[in-house]
């Protein structure tokens, strides 16, 4: 022993004192030896044999292996220890039903050491499969089921059916489970619920497809747990996803099986339940059978259920990283065995169980036997082979000289025999034992002084620590917080969001005036009406049901004509703003395009399909709104074109240019825009552009102009340097120099701001009434809501109040209300207000369908409401939208077949419909780069009647498709 103090410290962990053999302490230093190789990889784990040469020290063989077990439990080991005791209850049993009782309480983790030993308990799922059919084979309720008629007669055939249902009601009662007291049962209840997580992450991360709330899902999750727990613990029944467990899938997979099989299938298969519960049903019935059979089946069946469930708890590739965490094989102490306790039936079916099978498990088992019993574990005991010590292949020498030099040996030459050992020709042999002969002299007690023991390396594994409970809370709760964040960032930027997914095809951007408004294409489940914050009731249900009679016109196109429809995308202002709680235009312009989906889908066989995106309030988003449908029309070619884009804004040539570049045409029904046209050949409107508006108008500045000195004139704009707004700037140009041509004498221009939603006109006003040169006309280059503050500031401002005055406007004053149309505006006594619009309907009217359409399609007219000056109509947006959704259709479906993004832009130049809305649409005449003639115009007059309202009446109009000018005669104002 020379060395030893050098090179085993006398400290122990755990309070171990320590081996007190020579023998002892080189047998320690061999199992961790063999334990540090076990961290690196599989190394075959032998059956360590202890016994002595001499009977007299059988007992110090056993206190030598309680010593093993003291230095193993400190040093962390999963240990158990096999009750080798004789039965006090049954000692008449026979060997092999011995050797049963010794491994049926193996499946408790509780024998296996406490939590502190290495990560979690062990599970034993497969061994307590085993037990239950034990259980459930010798429960007395089965005697009088098991079949006596042979085999494969109809009786027995019956029998066995009838006998297979009741086992199978058996073990539904005993939940597939062994039985044991009521205090485990809870647990096991515990270890059933656990099989449901997955299914409750699975049912909300379901859930979160849909993108509800981040709660609603938890709540699907957690209700689904709750769902298949209280269905898996219905008394008498068999649990749920019974076949889809791991013991199961064992049960019916393993070869070990196959000789107790009828040849059933072993199919198993999440989606053929019926199939794998008949498999499962049939092979347990089999194994049953089998094991009342008894022989050394039921006993080697336990076995490899023990091998199975231990390789299991140490796989190293599981999701808990559980082998890399568990770095000291499991160990079974066997104290004393014999042929009487089961002992050596024990090591021999672990020795034929390891042969036949082809996989390693991690048991190392360390036994003590008498000194007379050990030659029943040696190769041809019964045949009267030579005792060991004397055999050349015997592992160890009895000499004391060479035992430490064997010690260091004795591994590698039992492994590298443990090949030619496993031949089913070497009769009796039991290759996987490792028989250990101490001698005398090395079991000799040494001085407490000199106990020794090994120290086992405490390092804990790279996996433990970064693969760890703690850290998966860790990790787990970083997932969450960044999660939380992630949904809410999800929640605060897009308009449907779920916890990790949303629809970026919408935003939440800043509404003037505060709060958020959802701009953005909807091609999925948002509805802008949904997010609606202002606008009147009546206008926010207008534009909701409009929504929702849309997409279903699309779900019936996609049901019905999945391959024989083009896709219009309408933009337009679908949501509203605090300071501006108007819906009128988006709701009016979604209308005709509704009513035209409407009759394309009835009448033709190229059918429509309609997407909404929203610009905004005032389209104040509409760079975006552009940016999502050329990035939608990117992943859908049957997307065709554009309509929309009414409203001329600084963003509108990049706008134009982006869907240019993607090549979608645009179609715009009251964009009045001059410079459009001429700038991007993607661009087709119905609109009287506001140089025409402008000189249309002058027809009325002539005649207010008479043939005196020349009067003068004032040009007042909306300040539009805060703002997006281009209309208003280029009325305002194109308004001047038409005073200008028309001899007036223009007073300095003035813009107005607005805040909050209001004009500030006052200063304006009063600087306008009490100057020494008051205008007689002014051109008003504003929007419709400022109309009123304007007419009320002139109305009592003195040098205003009492002087005929004359306001020259362009075609947003077309949306206003006046008294004569049931409206809501009015104009101030002495003062005549002019303005454009862009819709004649009254002269069209009487050629087209638009209206019996109208009252046919759309669900809120009553009968007799479908008029040219009806509510809904007179402002002509519905109509406009309408024509220009059906001159996009028209050369989308061009000879009644479904035309490419490229070609309908090319056939939009060869539109010519009439019958229309608002006249004959006639783009053949349109130049590449400028401006077309024929479009729709009005020219309108309001006053003050002598009873207090305001009146408005058509001075001359002109329906689209007509090119003759309008003259002076036509629009005379006397």
């Amino acid at each position: 022993m020379h060395g030893r103090d050098q090179m085993f410290p006398q400290d122990c962990p755990g309070g171990h004192q320590g081996m007190s053999t020579g023998a002892g302490i080189d047998v320690q230093r061999q199992l961790e030896s063999l334990i540090q190789d076990f961290r690196a990889g599989d190394p075959p784990m032998p059956v360590i044999v202890l016994h002595a040469e001499d009977a007299a020290d059988d007992d110090r063989v056993t206190e030598l292996v309680d010593e093993l077990r003291e230095g193993q439990q400190s040093h962390g080991t999963r240990l158990a220890v096999a009750p080798t005791e004789p039965p006090q209850e049954d000692p008449d049993l026979d060997p092999t039903a011995q050797a049963v009782r010794l491994l049926r309480d193996l499946g408790d983790s509780r024998k296996w050491g406490d939590r502190s030993a290495s990560y979690r308990p062990y599970s034993f799922p497969r061994l307590g499969l085993v037990r239950a059919l034990q259980d459930a084979t010798d429960d007395p309720d089965m005697d009088a089921h098991w079949p006596t008629a042979p085999a494969g007669t109809p009786d027995g055939n019956a029998q066995r059916e009838q006998a297979q249902t009741q086992l199978l009601r058996i073990l539904a009662r005993q939940r597939w489970r062994p039985r044991r007291p009521a205090r485990r049962n809870r647990q096991a209840l515990l270890n059933d619920v656990q099989q449901f997580l997955p299914a409750g992450v699975l049912g909300a991360l379901t859930s979160l497809l849909t993108r509800p709330e981040w709660y609603v899902a938890v709540l699907a999750g957690i209700g689904l747990m709750i769902l298949l727990a209280a269905l898996n613990h219905v008394p008498g029944r068999a649990p749920l996803f019974l076949w889809l467990r791991r013991e199961s899938r064992w049960f019916l997979t393993t070869t070990f099986l196959q000789s107790a099989a009828r040849r059933q299938s072993t199919s198993v298969r999440l989606l053929r339940p019926v199939r794998s519960w008949r498999a499962i049903a049939a092979r347990a019935y089999d194994v049953a059978e089998a094991m009342r059979e008894g022989g050394v089946f039921p006993l080697q069946l336990y076995v490899l259920a023990l091998f199975e469930d231990l390789r299991d708890n140490h796989r190293r590739a599981s999701w808990d990283l559980r082998g890399l965490k568990r770095t000291r094989p499991p160990v079974l102490i066997l104290r004393q065995v014999s042929r009487e306790n089961g002992g050596i039936e024990l090591i021999k079916a672990v020795s034929d169980v390891r042969s036949r099978r082809s996989e390693l498990d991690p048991l190392l088992i360390v036994a003590g036997v008498a000194a007379a019993d050990a030659p029943l574990l040696d190769r041809g005991a019964d045949t009267g082979a030579p005792p060991a010590g004397t055999d050349s292949r015997s592992p160890l020498l009895s000499s004391p000289a060479r035992l430490q030099q064997r010690l260091r040996h004795w591994y590698d030459e039992w492994a590298g025999n443990l090949r030619a050992d496993q031949s089913p020709s070497r009769t009796n042999a039991l290759p996987w034992v490792l028989r250990i002969s101490l001698p005398h002299e090395e079991l000799v007690q040494l001085r407490q002084a000199d106990w020794r023991c090994v120290r086992a390396r405490h390092r804990p594994p790279v996996a433990r620590i970064v693969w760890s409970a703690y850290s998966l809370a860790l990790v787990l709760a970083l997932a969450a917080t960044v999660g939380v964040v992630h949904a809410r960032d999800l929640h605060r930027t897009y308009c449907s969001a779920g916890l990790l997914t949303a629809d970026r095809d919408t935003e939440l951007r800043p509404a003037p005036g505060g709060g958020t408004e959802c701009v953005g294409i909807s091609t999925g489940d948002v509805r802008f009406g949904s997010h609606l914050k202002g606008g009147s009731d009546s206008e926010g249900g207008r534009l909701r049901e409009l929504e929702k009679l849309v997409h279903a016109e699309n779900a019936k196109v996609l049901r019905e004509n999945p391959r024989a429809y083009v896709t219009v995308v309408y933009a337009g202002p679908l949501s509203s703003a605090t300071v501006d709680p108007s819906l009128v235009k988006g709701a009016e312009e979604l209308a005709g395009v509704y009513l035209a989906q409407r009759v394309v889908n009835e009448n033709y066989r190229v059918k429509l399909r309609v997407l909404l995106a929203n610009g905004g309030a005032d389209m104040g988003h509409q760079r975006f709104t552009a940016d999502a449908i050329a990035r939608y029309a990117e992943r859908d070619p049957t997307v065709v074109g554009v309509v929309g884009f009414g409203r001329d804004l600084q963003s509108s040539p990049d706008v134009t240019r982006r869907l240019q570049a993607a090549g979608l045409p645009i179609v715009s029904g009251t964009n009045s825009a001059t410079y459009l046209p001429k700038d991007f050949s993607n661009w087709f409107s119905l609109a009287a552009p506001d140089e025409h508006q402008a000189e249309a108008l002058g027809l009325v500045a002539q005649q207010l102009r008479g043939k005196g000195a020349a009067p003068y004139a004032l040009v007042l704009a909306r300040d539009t340097k805060a703002s997006q707004d281009r209309y208003t700037s280029e009325q305002a140009h194109y308004g001047g120099v038409m005073l200008r041509k028309k001899g007036f004498r223009l007073l300095p221009s003035r813009t107005y701001r607005v805040a909050n939603g209001k004009p500030e006109l006052r200063l304006h006003a009063e600087s306008i009434c009490r100057g020494e040169d008051v205008p007689s006309v002014i051109y008003f280059a504003g929007r419709v809501e400022d109309i009123g503050p304007l007419m009320t500031q002139l109305g009592v401002e003195p040098g205003c109040a009492n002087r005929e005055i004359s306001i020259l406007t362009g075609d947003d004053l077309s949306k206003a209300k006046f008294s004569g149309t049931g409206g809501r505006d009015g104009v101030a006594p002495r003062i005549t207000l002019y303005h454009a619009a862009l819709a004649e309907l009254r002269e069209a009217a009487s050629g087209t369908a638009f209206y019996q359409d109208a009252a046919q399609h759309l669900p809120w007219l009553e009968p007799g409401e479908a008029t040219y000056d009806a509510p809904g109509f007179a402002s002509g947006q519905t109509a406009l939208a309408h024509d220009a959704t059906r001159a996009l259709y028209w050369a989308a479906s061009l000879g009644d077949v479904r035309q490419s993004r490229a070609a309908t832009w090319v056939n939009l130049r060869g539109v010519k419909l009439e019958g229309m809305a608002t006249g004959t649409i006639d783009f053949t005449d349109a130049p590449l780069y400028g401006e077309r003639h024929g479009h729709s115009i009005v020219l309108a007059r309001v006053r003050r009647t002598p009873e207090g309202l305001s009146r408005a009446e058509v001075l001359c109009s002109r329906p689209a498709g007509t090119t003759k000018p309008l003259d002076v005669k036509e629009c005379s104002i006397k």
